[in-house]
């Protein structure tokens, strides 16, 4: 990455960890409202259909063209996902970009979780977990010919936090990471131990 693009990134991630407003970040307690995602191959995925199953564990993401993106997915597939099912809980990696977009990055590195998109950034802006490109980056992403709105198939300039939420069977939030800066993501310990602490009243 030439100096000055990454100048703009270090400045748009140090800006965003020193100011994102924490106390509207999802929390532990909160109870989640009924919502309804896109999966990019299933289509419609809701709230109550995923918690007959298990606890929900949610991964929100940039877009599908995010490098950051592209390690941590690919990570969470072998390193989270299958200690997941073992636990009965359902993976949903989030991101506001369109399906017909989104679909490259669960394909590119066959992922085997699901894959769904936030329309409008609805859920992420519930969850206090959204954020817009500084004047900065727009420019240098117009400049680009990549402005993030035609990226995402969503027309506007903001995207999530890259944030991990467990939600038991009763729709409470028993664990939730949200991180300002792009490229520190929740380790899938933390995650994992969050699911199997569950307790038993809370998962029937």
């Amino acid at each position: 990455m030439p100096a000055e693009k990454l100048k703009i990134n270090v400045d748009q991630r140090r800006l965003l960890v020193e100011t994102a407003d924490r106390s509207a970040f999802v929390k532990v307690g909160d109870v989640v409202q009924p919502f309804e995602l896109t999966e990019v191959d299933a289509g419609p995925l809701s709230l109550a259909t995923i918690l007959k199953n298990g606890p929900l564990v949610l991964i929100f993401f940039r877009f599908a063209g995010c490098p950051a993106c592209n390690i941590a997915l690919p990570y969470y597939n072998q390193h989270l996902a299958p200690e997941l099912r073992k636990l009965g809980a359902t993976l949903v990696g989030v991101s506001p970009q369109v399906p017909e977009k989104l679909r490259d990055i669960k394909d590119r590195h066959q992922l085997d979780f699901q894959i769904a998109t936030d329309a409008d950034n609805s859920l992420g802006r519930r969850f206090g977990i959204l954020y817009s490109f500084d004047e900065p980056s727009r420019r240098a992403s117009i400049e680009a010919g990549s402005p993030i709105g035609e990226v995402t198939g969503t027309g506007t300039w903001e995207l999530p936090m890259p944030t991990a939420i467990v939600v038991d069977q009763a729709g409470t939030v028993r664990f939730a990471d949200v991180s300002p800066d792009w490229l520190v993501r929740t380790e899938p310990a933390d995650i994992i131990a969050a699911v199997r602490a569950i307790p038993a009243r809370a998962a029937a």
